[in-house]
């Protein structure tokens, strides 16, 4: 428990100070370009999307405060000076826009620019030597709460604190290391809270050293994106701007598969460095590359090599992926003996394992279920016959009708969403053709989505699992299921609400005389609607069965989004509920009761209270005797939830008969498989969702004989 709070807290830090980072030294090498994208957003957005929104004041001052918070989040860059200056503009940015005049955002960037050339001034000289670790002080990582620096002396104060605060975490966390090392071994020596300090301090100047390296690579596209952002994202916050390789991560992203070498790389100081091999991937199938090799090196074939030493890591990737059947030639540096290599690898089509259906059979009460695990609704948008959650669902589950199971439960914890068209065609193999889900356009009538298809590839009992981060098409997809009442809704208290259709535009085809890729626009076009008329749209999918998660009393969903549209009705679409069981109300009433009264539910409600309690404390002392003794209060009232989550179902999880097979060959595989089969035996929501399973009831099954 002491260990989640800290790192939780800190890393919020390092996220807030990370995401404030830009490239500040590169202004726009066409201007041109820029304003050409601002012109074709504005009328696509006026034009198309959802909700038909003004250019006015309202509008300028949302671009203004978005823009500033989005390059400097944790204000550790601009002064009340500077922001008294760009206000000039505050209401005067739709009037600019409207002439494709991009003035504010250069006058903000220009000295975001000069501001950020200081930075690294700032934390060099404060790390030079030990704070004061006695002095009574508090910082307020609550940046949304917190004023801008009167003047660069009380900036370079927040610098110091936020520094400090990091410094203190980590001396904190090495002692309580000694400590541990001294009870376990006599012998032990402890070190000195000042060779402590130094060794701490030490590691902020590199992680910073490093933080700013990454920000040396980021380009002017990188933060024109940001303004365009803003600017889009008045709309609702949906509506994004893609540059052209951020598309392009989206695509692999949404099919799961790429094509290249099959290796996940990081940038470590000036280096590309191997982290993971994909299983089954070129790189895999070779042999030679392995985790913490360093890639020095990149040929096409026979080609002069390209030196990628201090490349931005977007880049190096570029020269590494390549079309299915090139060979790329990789000069690197073993991370075994140092050695330097050439490998010749032959790119093929990578899929990404951990974006598609799984399944795993367990048996409980004499009968077979089985859990399917659909971590997003994937499709591929340029290759129809690829594979799709729809086609793979579909497969997965005529396998496991093959071997006997009984019932599904169907996992859509942290799925996102993805392809309306594949939640569609997913929800239609549990019921006779029908309305699924209605679209509504701008001003226009609700349309009605049906299954067209009248075969029911599953007629069994099913229980959906979801959780506060199922999303989107996840919200589709258990609507549907329970508004037919084909299963039972499981998890969180509600879903996360968002009820919007995006459509990806690329902005060139508006503008095919331009020559240079201009990036795509993912705006939101309809809104959808559930069978029964309802949206889930801020509302979600609430659970047939809420349990108490971690999550239950936290600020997040689309409810807590700024500009995110309303929840609103339409009417019903005509559709004949299932009726699938005969005991679905006393299955649901009773499994009600019970959690009410289970005591290890009653401690996880507790835990959540506890967390909201101290999301809401963003106040922490730089006194190192104040931290440490607050740490130590935190750690005691933490105690008593240290093992909330500590489970065993005792049941026994296996792959289906179809993977055996893969899994012989594959050892990566297998051991994923391992770890998650015995996650599932360790998951009391699984659990839960099993036993309601177990209990259901379909109204074909012959009567229970006593």
């Amino acid at each position: 428990m002491k260990t989640e709070y800290k790192f939780t807290s800190i890393l919020l830090v390092l996220l807030l100070l990370s995401s404030s980072i830009t490239k500040a030294y590169n202004v726009s090498e066409d201007p041109e370009k820029d304003r050409l994208i601002i012109y074709v957003l504005k009328n696509i957005l006026t034009r198309g999307h959802f909700v038909e929104k003004d250019m006015n004041d309202s509008f300028s001052e949302h671009v203004f405060n978005g823009f500033i918070n989005g390059l400097d989040p944790s204000k550790r860059y601009f002064t009340k000076k500077d922001i008294k200056e760009f206000a000039e503009f505050k209401y005067l940015i739709d009037n600019q826009l409207l002439k494709h005049d991009i003035s504010f955002y250069n006058l903000v960037y220009n000295r975001f620019l000069q501001k950020t050339k200081n930075a690294k001034s700032y934390y060099g000289e404060l790390l030079q030597s030990p704070f004061d670790y006695k002095k009574i002080e508090t910082i307020d990582i609550d940046y949304d709460s917190v004023d801008f620096a009167r003047d660069e002396n009380q900036l370079i104060s927040y610098w110091r604190k936020q520094l400090k605060l990091n410094i203190i975490s980590r001396i904190q966390d090495k002692i309580e290391k000694e400590e541990e090392k001294a009870k376990n071994d006599p012998k032990f020596k402890k070190r000195s809270f000042k060779k402590l300090e130094r060794e701490a301090r030490a590691e902020v100047l590199k992680s910073m050293d490093e933080l700013y390296i990454r920000i040396s690579e980021l380009e002017h596209e990188d933060w024109f994106s940001t303004f365009l952002n803003s600017v889009v994202s008045a709309f609702d916050p949906h509506t994004t701007y893609m540059a052209p390789r951020i598309k392009e991560k989206f695509d692999q992203d949404m099919s799961g598969k790429l094509e290249g070498i099959g290796a996940r790389l990081e940038k470590k100081g000036i280096y590309t460095s191997v982290v993971e091999l994909i299983s089954g991937g070129p790189a895999w199938k070779q042999g030679q590359l392995e985790a913490g090799d360093i890639i020095l090196d990149v040929a096409q074939g026979n080609q002069t090599p390209l030196d990628i030493v201090g490349m931005r890591l977007d880049d190096a990737i570029k020269f590494i992926k390549g079309k299915k059947g090139t060979e790329v030639r990789l000069t690197v540096k073993k991370k075994l003996d140092g050695s330097t290599k050439v490998i010749s690898i032959i790119r093929d089509v990578v899929e990404l394992e951990e974006t598609f259906v799984k399944s795993s059979i367990v048996e409980k009460k004499n009968r077979k279920f089985a859990v399917i695990n659909l971590p997003k609704f994937y499709i591929n948008f340029d290759d129809k016959n690829y594979r799709d959650s729809a086609k793979d669902m579909e497969q997965e589950i005529e396998r496991l009708k093959k071997e006997g199971v009984t019932g599904l439960v169907i996992d859509l914890r942290n799925n996102g969403g993805g392809s309306l068209k594949t939640a569609i065609e997913i929800s239609g193999l549990f019921i006779d053709k029908g309305p699924i889900v209605q679209v509504k356009f701008r001003g226009e009538k609700p349309i009605v989505k049906n299954d067209e298809d009248p075969k029911v590839q599953w007629d069994g009992a099913v229980v959906v699992l979801v959780n506060e981060f199922s999303a989107s098409a996840s919200e589709i997809f258990a609507a549907a299921m329970q508004d037919y009442k084909r299963a039972v809704i499981i998890g969180g208290k509600q879903t996360y609400g968002k009820g919007t259709v995006q459509n990806i535009l690329p902005i060139n085809q508006f503008y095919p005389k331009y020559d240079k890729d201009l990036g795509y626009l993912k705006m939101t076009i309809q809104k959808f609607y559930r069978v029964n008329g309802g949206s889930t749209q801020i509302e979600g999918v609430y659970s047939d069965i809420a349990l108490p998660t971690k999550y239950s009393y936290m600020k997040f969903g689309e409810r807590n989004l700024n500009g995110a549209l309303e929840w609103d009705k339409v009417p019903n679409a005509k559709y004949n509920e299932t009726n699938s069981y005969s005991n679905f109300r006393d299955v649901i009433y009773s499994t009600k009761e019970r959690i009410a009264k289970d005591p290890k539910f009653q401690l996880i409600n507790e835990y959540a209270k506890w967390l909201k309690e101290n999301q809401e404390n963003s106040s922490f002392p730089l006194n190192f005797e104040d931290f440490a003794n607050k740490n130590k209060t935190r750690e005691k009232d933490a105690k008593k939830f240290s093992d909330v989550f500590e489970y065993n179902s005792n049941l026994t999880f296996i792959s289906p008969k179809h993977e055996i097979p893969l899994i012989k060959n594959d050892q990566s595989l297998s051991d994923k498989r391992l770890a998650w089969h015995k996650d599932l035996s360790k998951d009391l929501y699984v659990s839960e969702a099993l036993n309601v399973l177990s209990q259901l009831k379909l109204k074909t099954e012959a009567p229970s004989k006593f």
